[in-house]
């Protein structure tokens, strides 16, 4: 099917080459997804919180030297708000006029030939996603009052959601699966996100170890219906670093450390319907389980 301009191929070698210097073990889905970008196709990442999306989107940018636009999807997110208006004020004295339009991040991704970034994809309300379904068609859109707005041909729609959260959020109508290309990104293993925590926290390796397997075993836990992702082990190092300081001791002090998983995880997991005890008493098991696994119980 043709279009009004193609999409123009990007930089696959320079996109991978970046994304193997910032991403921690996601190569191939660095790879997939760059191919599949410089193959003119949108893509829909599907995965869960924290698993380095929007890393990985930013290093793929930086690496075929094209603009990142992020945009935050929620029921706020209007087609006025993605597309743009004209400013109120102007309008009033000027009347409509193109130079008193106020693009919308849609707008500003087609004109410069950005990589446009929608996050929580499917917390979108269904006619902006319509909206983006007829630029993805035709690479190109009518602005009342404005005029035709053309796609540059670097530019891309890469969309991001949680499969696993069905609060709050929309079904992605089949006409969006047909015109992208879907990419799976799943939490990384265990030493790959040591890797991370390790990196990102600089942290004794006793505390990234078991704030690491505090977060995997949240995943699967029986009272949890929502586990955490790798930030609650980032976030787990960093506080009781700062305790320790504190406290005068060792950052992996079991105290310490409870004190940050309290801290860092209670607000990062969901409860399972049915659990009967407090979030807090789950998170402590999981600390001392995780303790005990790694034989620092």
């Amino acid at each position: 099917m043709s279009t009004p301009i193609q999409a123009r191929r990007l930089d696959v070698t320079g996109m991978v080459r970046v994304a193997r210097e910032r991403v921690v073990a996601r190569i191939r889905e660095a790879e997939v997804v760059a191919a599949a970008l410089s193959a003119g196709r949108n893509v829909l990442l599907e995965g869960p919180p924290g698993t380095g999306k929007t890393t990985l989107l930013r290093a793929l940018a930086d690496g075929a030297g094209v603009p990142l636009v992020l945009v935050e999807g929620n029921a706020e997110l209007t087609p006025t708000r993605l597309v743009g208006h004209h400013d109120a004020s102007r309008v009033l004295s000027e009347d409509y006029r193109p130079e008193n339009f106020v693009p919308g991040p849609l707008t500003r991704a087609m004109t410069d030939g950005a990589i446009l970034y929608v996050e929580e994809f499917n917390r979108v309300p269904e006619e902006t996603m319509n909206v983006l379904l007829g630029v993805l068609s035709e690479r190109e859109m009518h602005v009342p009052r404005f005029g035709r707005v053309t796609a540059r041909p670097t530019f891309r729609l890469v969309a991001a959601m949680n499969p696993f959260d069905a609060v709050g959020t929309a079904r992605v109508t089949p006409a969006l699966y047909d015109r992208s290309c879907r990419v799976a990104m799943g939490y990384q293993d265990e030493d790959a996100e040591l890797a991370v925590v390790a990196a990102a926290t600089g942290g004794p390796g006793p505390l990234v170890g078991r704030s690491v397997r505090s977060v995997r075993i949240t995943r699967d836990h029986p009272e949890l219906r929502i586990g955490s992702s790798v930030r609650g082990a980032i976030d787990t190092v960093l506080i009781a670093v700062e305790l320790a300081t504190v406290r005068g001791h060792g950052a992996d002090e079991d105290s310490t450390g409870l004190d940050a998983a309290l801290a860092a995880l209670t607000g990062k997991v969901t409860l399972a319907d049915g659990a009967t005890r407090p979030v807090e008493d789950v998170v402590a098991d999981i600390w001392r389980r995780a303790g005990e696994e790694l034989g620092k119980g």
